[in-house]
């Protein structure tokens, strides 16, 4: 069974970190670092607000649990909110990522944490490998039900 999204436990990490709106790599990035056996995830989410195009995302996952630094910022009820993981990262090996990026590219940001070439496509945009790839198709596929859904709604009123 996948994580499923643990909101209570994503409020309270949202303050004590200090989220900040627009931010899901850095957020996560600082909130993966205050708990113990904790995941780093990359991917994307849709959310079912009308627009239901898949956004590059960060979470955490922590047993069967999905901790979401950002979800405040979202603004959508749990049930709204759908998870595409792509790559994860241990806490170790999210740091040695992000010091080798500050120290190989010092004037980019460091996340989101791509991997090594050769990347795949996606959209019109270059990222991840194969992995990105499929998190990211399996979004698109979410999207299209949710916008059949709402339009097959809109047809019946």
């Amino acid at each position: 069974m996948p994580p499923t999204l643990n909101e209570p436990l994503s409020l309270e990490i949202f303050e004590q970190i200090k989220s900040k709106a627009g931010a899901p790599f850095e957020n996560t990035h600082r909130a993966v670092l205050t708990l113990t056996g904790a995941t780093y995830v990359q991917g994307f989410v849709v959310l079912n607000n009308g627009q239901y195009e898949p956004i590059e995302h960060a979470w955490i996952e922590l047993g069967e649990d999905i901790i979401d630094p950002t979800l405040p910022h979202i603004n959508r009820a749990r049930q709204e909110i759908y998870y595409f993981p792509a790559q994860s990262f241990s806490v170790k090996a999210l740091k040695a990522s992000v010091e080798e990026a500050r120290e190989d590219y010092p004037d980019d940001p460091p996340l989101p944490i791509y991997g090594a070439p050769p990347y795949e496509y996606y959209g019109d945009v270059m990222l991840g490998g194969k992995d990105y790839v499929h998190a990211y198709q399996a979004a698109e596929l979410k999207s299209r039900e949710l916008k059949a859904a709402r339009a097959e709604r809109k047809q019946k009123t």
